[in-house]
């Protein structure tokens, strides 16, 4: 069965103005990512691959190009819609967690929730959901500093996908943290991904994009490589 493009990029360029030099961050980018595909984007620093991201969830937008999300193109979304977007269609893992210092790990899970003005009996549900979906639900009270580097990264994908969002994007998910641990959050990424979630992963480490169906390859902003694994 043909499944739908979720995410379609034409022609899609992003410069930066650096002191008198203009850098091309993405240069003509075309790429399409079919709903509940693994794509991993791997490239080294100052290869575009954040910025490509950061496009793709709405953060930022093209100086150029087209991008449709659910095949509505972007620029057709209000300021309102595409906050909408961020926050209940797409889940964001970053590097550095992101989470907030002074709340415990299912607070930091339940603010995207208290953003959508949702219940407090469904908000309880849904947090309690996401925390043992990541193993962490015994861990619930403790705050990021009680936690180890990957309970926060559990943590903060937890967060991701309490909003049950559509697509997942991670930049650089397994970044900071050691190689046993790094395999156990490609494992939940894995597991969403067989749920039925899309997801997007950047990152510069070949062993992690190896574990995508699909690798794409970015350099100095134009794609130059795509890959498929077949026993991904």
């Amino acid at each position: 069965m043909k499944k739908n493009k979720t995410i379609i990029l034409r022609d899609v360029c992003k410069n930066y103005q650096v002191g008198t030099e203009v850098i091309h961050a993405l240069d003509h980018v075309s790429l399409d990512i079919c709903e509940g595909e693994f794509v991993s984007i791997i490239g080294p620093s100052g290869s575009g691959k954040s910025t490509l991201m950061n496009i793709i969830g709405c953060l930022d937008i093209a100086d150029d190009g087209a991008y449709a999300l659910d095949g509505i193109p972007i620029e057709d979304y209000s300021e309102d819609e595409l906050a909408a977007v961020r926050n209940k269609k797409i889940g964001f893992v970053f590097q550095n967690f992101n989470l907030i210092q002074k709340l415990t790990a299912e607070e930091n899970v339940e603010l995207p929730l208290i953003y959508q003005k949702m219940k407090r009996a469904e908000r309880d549900r849904r947090v309690e959901s996401a925390l043992q979906r990541v193993g962490l639900e015994k861990r619930a009270s403790h705050y990021p500093t009680e936690l180890s580097g990957g309970q926060q990264q559990r943590v903060a994908i937890a967060r991701a996908i309490a909003t049950g969002p559509s697509l997942i994007l991670a930049d650089e998910p397994t970044g900071n943290l050691d190689s046993q641990t790094s395999a156990e959050i490609m494992e939940i990424f894995k597991e969403l991904h067989r749920q039925g979630n899309t997801i997007v992963l950047i990152t510069h480490d070949s062993d992690v994009a190896k574990q995508a169906e699909r690798s794409i390859n970015i350099l100095d902003g134009r794609i130059t490589e795509v890959t498929r694994y077949a026993d991904a």
